[in-house]
């Protein structure tokens, strides 16, 4: 941690607050009224939706309008509840502090980083309690923590200003996105000349599929359910997303870690599926030897499907690429190989278009506070199939548009990184004692400390005190040897002394 500044104390943010967890609302519990059960996704703001618990709830389940709230499962996150009162759903923990809220709230986005770069695996997001009360924190006085507040709000909210501006403009290009490819895949923006119809296609891709899936459950599904289709353009075909492939996978499970050997394999995860294509900025590795690696091997144009995430990101897709370099896939993903003739990039435009989002959505289940898609759910989708040149037609209609797209959406992308680096350096700035100036009168952020403990001392007999009167222990019996004893009347301060024993 360093020189402390003149004042400060360490500490942690166990010490500094109370963090109370979130009940686990079972689906039958839902209802149309009461509270609001607030999940992760509605903090997130990635889905407004609501539902509501009419129950007996108990206090420290109660989320009201100011109180601090902290995502600790898939998404980190810290919020300031604006209301109305609702229920607080697990993987989220209300955050009662012992120091100025405003001041912890920004403590906590600082060290935000630090506690997800403790996380491990090849899965989702996940810190414990004992996680987060451990990380070690640079204490100021409380008339300091006033101070960096005011410096804080001062630099951030025009920050934060310009950060709203440059989010609206990029939202503006993925909805034009969305628009174009809702355009493409419907047949509207596409359409090839003296193409033909699908039908020779997909009697080659059944051939492949017959021979290679053999008599797989997903390969037999042919006719997608009316619900979800609608009229095509000539020459296109209605076909279920397994019937297209011939084989469909699970990742791997095994422990993954930063790479150590010149030849470990990268590990591809759901993180790293962004916007319908990888990232593999941020990868981990299994060392070559593993005996997960050769079953898992990616080969080029594999699409690989998110199967397990928070409701708004499950079902993602995006294709791998042989020009990437040999990589393995993890178990939250399902690898889906597809028949020749058949363009991964067309079958990926459409899982990631919005008539794809409505039929993850319509199949997901909830469990655990997690969205899951099963892969025999995913071989349903249904998927709007045009002859082999048309998909190629399609695809580069959408590769033209983007590439028309892609300077104002990377100088977005380029201005919000700068300002999420600002903003961390004002943050480490404000944590490090250079924000706001120090003031030798100040009471020390070690008596301020001792202050809370000894606080916290003192409410625990106080609670145990309430426990023993809600539940007042029964006298014990007498022998059966010998006869009861006369009721007598017991003055009040006895039974009082009695409870208090």
């Amino acid at each position: 941690m360093g020189e402390l500044p003149e004042g400060w104390a360490s500490s942690t943010l166990g010490d500094l607050a109370e963090y109370v967890n979130g009940r686990g609302f079972r689906k039958a519990e839902w209802s149309k009224r009461g509270r609001p059960i607030i999940r992760i996704q509605n903090l997130t703001g990635s889905n407004s939706v609501f539902n509501y618990f009419d129950g007996e709830l108990e206090g420290r389940h109660a989320v009201k309008a100011g109180d601090l709230l902290l995502s600790w499962a898939a998404t980190l996150g810290v919020y300031e509840w604006a209301g109305p009162e609702g229920a607080l759903n697990q993987h989220i923990f209300k955050v009662k502090p012992y120091v100025d809220q405003r001041f912890f709230r920004y403590l906590l986005q600082y060290k935000l980083r630090e506690v997800q770069s403790r996380t491990q695996g090849s899965g989702m997001v996940h810190v414990t309690r004992g996680e987060f009360e451990a990380v070690s924190v640079a204490v100021p006085p409380l008339a300091e923590q006033h101070r960096i507040v005011e410096a804080l709000e001062e630099q951030l909210s025009r920050l934060d200003a310009g950060s709203v501006l440059l989010e609206e403009a990029r939202l503006r290009g993925a909805v034009l996105q969305k628009q174009m490819t809702k355009a493409v895949i419907s047949g509207r923006r596409c359409t090839a000349e003296e193409v033909g119809d699908a039908d020779e296609l997909l009697s080659l891709v059944d051939v492949q599929v017959a021979r290679m899936a053999g008599k797989k459950r997903w390969a037999q599904v042919r006719d997608p359910e009316a619900i979800w289709t609608h009229e095509l353009p000539s020459g296109w075909r209605w076909r279920t997303l397994g019937s297209l492939c011939v084989d469909i996978q699970y990742g791997t499970s095994a422990k993954t870690a930063p790479k150590e050997k010149g030849d470990d394999v990268p590990v591809i995860r759901m993180g790293n599926i962004q916007s319908g294509r990888l990232d593999l900025r941020d990868l981990k590795y299994l060392p070559a030897e593993h005996l997960d690696i050769e079953k898992t091997l990616l080969r080029d144009g594999d699409l690989l499907f998110n199967r397990t995430n928070s409701a708004e990101l499950v079902g993602k897709s995006a294709v791998y690429n042989e020009k990437m370099g040999a990589a393995v896939y993890a178990s939250y993903l399902i690898r889906c190989r597809f028949a020749e003739g058949v363009e991964p990039d067309w079958v990926n435009a459409v899982v990631n278009s919005n008539f794809g989002r409505r039929y993850i959505a319509s199949v997901v289940t909830q469990q655990v506070g997690q969205a899951n898609v099963n892969s025999a759910k995913m071989a349903l989708m249904p998927i709007p199939v045009p002859p082999q040149a048309e998909q190629r037609t399609a695809l580069k209609v959408l590769r033209d548009w983007e590439a028309a797209q892609a300077r104002p959406q990377l100088a977005a992308r380029v201005a919000m990184k700068r300002s999420k680096g600002l903003r961390s350096a004002i943050l480490r700035s404000a944590f490090s004692g250079k924000l706001a100036p120090q003031d030798p009168g100040d009471e020390p952020a070690d008596t301020l400390l001792a202050r809370i403990a000894a606080e916290r001392e003192a409410a625990k007999p106080a609670r145990r005190t309430k426990r023993a009167a809600a539940r007042p222990r029964k006298k014990a019996a007498a022998p059966p040897s010998e006869p009861a004893p006369a009721p007598t009347s017991v003055p009040s301060t006895a039974v009082q002394q009695e409870f208090d024993l």
